[in-house]
């Protein structure tokens, strides 16, 4: 890490993926994870309904066990899985284990730091930049989109259109000065949101693959703008409204 890399003198910062969680944790006093298909829509889904999310960078049954938490399948599994969808009908007070190679991961990388950490969507943006700017209390808040991971060795990262416009839409509600990576992010949701969210989303390459694999419908919960006034909270290892 340079020293340049940190954004020093900005209120609002933007770094991507795992990288992004562990530099922007160690700066910022308040570190979103922004994982729109579909982690962090799916944390929002199932807090909004009552229940908590213990984040789970892999299916850990034991980890699962130690929290009380359900281990939720993957998506296309019967019952409870990080598909959005599934989980509307979940009833209040529910812990659930979450499994996710992105946003679960960013979750535990950013809370290593000590930071607070917020999980972050379309959904509920400016619930969460609210709460970010209350909880920071004039320090720094970092966006951290997840982006997504190509299926080749080393897992090389894909910045994802939905993770940026994520992000962008916090940023728009967020005071103070920006970076210009946080800057642009919002001009990119304000452009996304005069051509219609639900397009562009359905139109970008995650929104495809999640249709031609049969989950359309993530991509409409998914890009409802503050449908939602949760903003999920790390705590003790659980993401909580």
């Amino acid at each position: 890490m340079r020293r340049e890399h940190v954004q020093d003198g900005y209120d609002v910062r933007l770094e991507w993926g795992r990288e992004g969680a562990a530099l922007l944790g160690e700066l910022c006093a308040v570190v979103v994870v922004i994982d729109v298909l579909s982690f962090c829509t799916a944390v929002d889904v199932a807090v909004s309904s009552g229940g908590s999310v213990l984040p789970l960078p892999w299916p850990d049954d034991q980890l699962a066990g130690r929290y009380g938490a359900v281990l939720a399948g993957r998506r296309g599994a019967p019952g409870w899985t990080v598909s959005p969808s599934s989980l509307l009908g979940l009833p209040a007070g529910t812990r659930l284990a979450l499994p996710s190679a992105n946003g679960a991961t960013l979750c535990a990388l950013a809370a290593r730091s000590g930071a607070t950490v917020l999980a972050g969507c379309l959904r509920n943006a400016a619930a969460v930049a609210r709460t970010a700017q209350y909880l920071a209390a004039g320090g720094p808040v970092g966006l951290v989109p997840a982006g997504e991971r190509w299926e080749l060795p080393g897992e090389p990262m894909r910045p994802a259109l939905e993770d940026v416009l994520g992000a962008g839409a916090i940023a728009a509600v967020l005071p103070g000065a920006f970076s210009p990576e946080a800057e642009l992010a919002a001009q990119q949701f304000a452009a996304a949101r005069s051509r219609g969210l639900r397009g562009v989303l359905a139109a970008s390459a995650s929104g495809r693959e999640l249709a031609a694999d049969g989950f359309a419908a993530d991509v409409v919960l998914a890009a409802a703008p503050d449908a939602s006034e949760a903003a999920p909270r790390l705590r003790d290892g659980m993401l909580v409204a």
